[in-house]
């Protein structure tokens, strides 16, 4: 029995498929068939029924599976402890981020955690969601940073609020009121970013809930790309906080309140794997980024209203 082969058994039970679970190994599928073939010969037992129209674990695999986690587990364990025995080593960080967290979370976290770890080499792995989870699940990120995202076998931490607020221009003419209602927001221009991706759905699911049709003036494919036409006054957009933060602090960029609108939530996550326990320098990290996302927490603007007005 190898390790390689426990850890393609997990992959395969929480995936429901030889596909998918190569997918995320980053292996092929008959890679995958043969490492599971293995295991059952060693084994002794058929771990997954085959028989209907969907790959089930069968009684054996269902008692086995507890005991696979254990031994990942372990094995994490163990290489933890003769690693950190190494005293000129600086440690390994593997992080996975989606898109937006790279550019406009992680750099300035990433230039303080090198002040404090030098020697530390770490990685950054960047994509949208389901990729930022697969890279945390297979064990090539130790930890990841996404937006709303959960999954029954990462330890999910949400750390602060990121909604999609609409901003324009601030130096905009003729000015808009900072209260607008969402029909006046439909007859504008409107910029949206990154077609199929979950703020397009959330900021397209805003208007069809409404029964409203959006005046969409430009797609492009980024927030970068997207906040910058904002900027030059081709259109307004519902842009994460995270993006906009520094150019509504310069008064740049002007958030409006959509007194009729649902607020489009999101959140940013920190996740890792509840199977592989954290490393002393993921958890240096994770404390760095408790303390970062803290420090740049979302004020709402019904409450700057209020806090402008004392």
């Amino acid at each position: 029995m190898e390790l390689d082969q426990v850890e393609t058994f997990l992959a395969v039970a929480t995936f429901g498929g030889f596909h998918r679970a190569a997918e995320a190994l980053r292996i092929t599928q008959p890679a995958v068939s043969a490492r599971i073939k293995a295991l059952e010969q060693s084994l002794g037992v058929s771990l997954f029924d085959r028989g209907g129209p969907e790959l089930v674990l069968s009684s054996a695999g269902r008692a086995w599976r507890p005991y696979a986690e254990q031994l990942l587990h372990v094995a994490a364990s163990a290489r933890q402890a003769v690693h950190e025995l190494r005293p000129a080593s600086g440690g390994a960080l593997q992080i996975a981020a989606s898109l937006s967290i790279c550019t406009y979370f992680l750099p300035d976290l990433l230039k303080r955690f090198q002040g404090t770890h030098p020697k530390v080499m770490i990685t950054v792995r960047s994509g949208h969601s389901k990729e930022v989870l697969d890279l945390v699940l297979s064990g090539e990120a130790e930890i990841g940073l996404a937006r709303s995202l959960h999954h029954p076998d990462v330890e999910t931490l949400t750390l602060r609020d990121d909604p999609l607020l609409l901003v324009r221009p601030a130096a905009q003419r003729p000015k808009m009121p900072r209260r607008v209602h969402l029909a006046e927001v439909a007859s504008l221009p409107l910029i949206f970013f990154d077609r199929g991706s979950s703020d397009w759905t959330l900021t397209q699911g805003l208007f069809r809930r409404a029964g409203l049709v959006p005046n969409v003036a430009m797609e492009v494919d980024t927030i970068e790309a997207a906040k910058r036409m904002v900027e030059r006054g081709l259109g307004m957009g519902f842009l994460p906080h995270m993006a906009v933060a520094r150019e509504l602090r310069r008064k740049v960029l002007v958030a409006l309140e959509v007194m009729d609108g649902e607020p489009l939530r999101r959140s940013l996550d920190v996740l890792h794997s509840r199977s592989r326990p954290l490393t002393s320098t993921a958890l240096a990290f994770l404390h760095l980024v408790k303390s970062a996302a803290a420090k740049a927490a979302y004020v709402p603007i019904q409450a700057q209203g209020a806090a402008g007005q004392k």
